[in-house]
């Protein structure tokens, strides 16, 4: 069986799909990074994926993902009681009402400011400008200092995160440099704030407090570098909604009446927006893990230790389960509330005991807040190139999406 992953590099979101169509849509067996694999789709997949009976993360991800966009020791590379303790960590910091609701008014504020100085710019390019706008609402909120939370160049080093991961060559070399340049400072910082006298007058509960008072499920504190590692998994996911918000913009200026419904402030529609969005563009082309012991899925033998791959793309995009699904449509999802397995761009299961993604509240509270703002702003978009390659992952508009005559 022939390793896929130079076709992987070379063909992106496409790969997948493409396998699937080739092989009559039966499950895709193939070899990866070495190793053997096959491809789960279907809304029956994801309960099976993320069954920690069926799949396990541990030592799943490649090196070159958790040393550029996760961290070594991080939460995503955790199983069982170990990854349940310190996703509780997550789940109290991201999934509660309160403190997402907060999260978006600081990136509320921080746009209302932004906005007024691209008025004096000739161009402006969204994606660039979304990456500080919520690095400095995401760092305020979290209760970073001043000095870290108005810095650009801690806006570009988390985007360089999470731009690297899934490639090879400068991306991924600059995402590893971004990666331990930021780990050392807020390594630097965790420690100092765990000494009680540099605690007082931070906020009793603060994402960085709580963050640097952690303690895992033996009742350690977390190691100071994995604490930053941790740190930087509730900034940089947070920062990384700039991709779904130049897709946003993209959208409205490649459907006009949504932009214009979208203005009129219809809370139900920004919602429908903000999944619509996450279900169109592409983000993540799959998610893996390791087969936890001998399984059968659909009549395939999956022997323990296999590569099990869950089609992210392919059934976001799935015409099985989707009308028209190349269509960009929110109104699919006004009044009705996607089911927990149906929508996975941020993968599925239980937020709290799995490994689906803790920051979904966040991100579509983001894109509600700050969706219908860009909406409304008042800008002409020049010409440009505005294609999306499939190849590059993560990807985006080759612009960024650049603004001209913006009016606050």
């Amino acid at each position: 069986m022939r390793d896929s992953s130079l076709a992987l590099l070379t063909k992106g979101y496409a790969w997948l799909p493409d396998r699937r169509r080739r092989s009559g849509f039966a499950p895709v067996r193939t070899r990866l990074l070495g190793k053997p694999a096959i491809v789960l789709h279907g809304p029956e997949a994801v309960p099976f994926f993320y069954d920690e009976a069926h799949v396990l993360r541990r030592s799943a991800l490649p090196e070159p993902v958790i040393d550029t966009l996760f961290g070594r020791g991080a939460v995503h590379t955790l199983d069982g009681e170990q990854h349940r303790a310190r996703k509780a960590l997550f789940v109290s910091l991201l999934k509660d009402r309160g403190r997402v609701a907060s999260l978006a008014r600081h990136a509320e504020e921080e746009w209302e400011g932004a906005q007024s100085e691209w008025a004096g710019r000739e161009e402006v390019v969204l994606f660039d400008e979304m990456s500080k706008v919520l690095t400095r609402a995401v760092c305020s909120w979290a209760g970073l200092p001043g000095d870290i939370e108005r810095d650009d160049a801690l806006a570009d080093d988390l985007v360089a995160m999470v731009d690297g991961f899934a490639t090879a060559g400068p991306r991924h070399w600059r995402a590893r440099r971004a990666r331990h340049r930021q780990e050392d400072r807020l390594g630097r910082l965790i420690s100092t704030y765990r000494s009680p006298e540099a605690l007082e007058g931070v906020p009793d509960g603060s994402v960085l407090t709580s963050v640097a008072s952690h303690r895992d499920e033996d009742g350690a504190l977390l190691h100071v570098r994995t604490a930053a590692v941790e740190l930087l998994n509730v900034v940089r996911p947070t920062v990384a909604v700039s991709w779904f918000l130049t897709f946003g913009a993209h959208a409205m200026h490649r459907w006009p009446s949504v932009r214009e419904r979208l203005a009129a402030g219809d809370a139900s529609y920004a919602l429908a927006f903000a999944q619509e969005v996450r279900r169109f563009y592409p983000f993540a082309p799959f998610l893996g893990g390791l087969a936890a012991a001998d399984l059968r899925w659909q009549g395939e033998e999956i022997p323990a230790g296999t590569m099990v791959l869950l089609d992210v793309y392919g059934q976001n995009h799935d015409p099985e389960l989707w009308e028209a699904p190349y269509v960009f449509s929110p109104e699919r999802f006004v009044g009705r509330e996607p089911g927990r397995d149906e929508l996975i761009p941020q993968g599925g299961g239980e937020a709290g005991s799995g490994h689906r993604c803790p920051g979904e509240d966040i991100t579509l509270a983001l894109l509600c807040a700050l969706g219908p703002k860009l909406a409304r702003l008042t800008y002409d978009v020049p010409e440009q190139d505005l294609r999306i390659p499939l190849r590059r992952v993560p990807t985006r508009p080759r612009s960024g999406f650049v603004m001209s005559g913006v009016q606050a």
